[in-house]
């Protein structure tokens, strides 16, 4: 591709995102800290954290770290108590995550940036998709090696 063309694949906000990437670099800081230092640099007042319910200690934490410079809002997956039945139609009590309703309960706050933390497959696009605002991945859901889908890459047989 030529330079034109890569210039064209970007709209003014993601220009503005990725610039504030740049400005907001510090060598060795942790992911943490670089959605905190992005969040600071762009102006940011108000935070969202869509984690799955096994998550609340962990979202619980991130919130307390940001909440000293931010307003943070927090919901966990099963927001709504829809179950499988009412939600598809199909066999089943149990409680259904809500990506759809995370995004909208953050959206209704007026968040600015959210957080996935550990939401599964599926429902992580559904909560990118349905976000009012960017997010930013902190934890993705690798059930099998503690949440740490590198290690299942590295394993990979050709």
């Amino acid at each position: 591709m030529e330079e034109k063309e890569i210039k064209n694949l970007y709209d003014s906000r993601s220009i503005e995102i990725m610039q504030t990437v740049e400005d907001a670099y510090v060598r060795g800081s942790n992911r943490v800290q670089e959605i905190k230092n992005f969040a600071r640099i762009a102006g940011i007042k108000r935070i969202g954290i869509a984690h799955c319910v096994t998550f609340p200690k962990e979202a619980e934490a991130v919130k307390q770290f940001l909440s000293d410079e931010f307003e943070v809002f927090s919901i966990d997956c099963k927001c709504g108590q829809i179950t499988k039945h009412q939600m598809l139609g199909c066999e089943g009590k149990s409680i259904m995550c809500n990506p759809a309703g995370q995004a909208d309960y953050l959206k209704d706050n007026n968040t600015e940036l959210n957080i996935s933390m550990g939401l599964c497959v599926g429902h992580d696009m559904v909560f990118n998709q349905k976000s009012a605002s960017p997010v930013s991945n902190l934890v993705v859901k690798d059930r099998t090696n503690n949440n740490n889908p590198i290690e299942t890459i590295n394993n990979l047989k050709s």
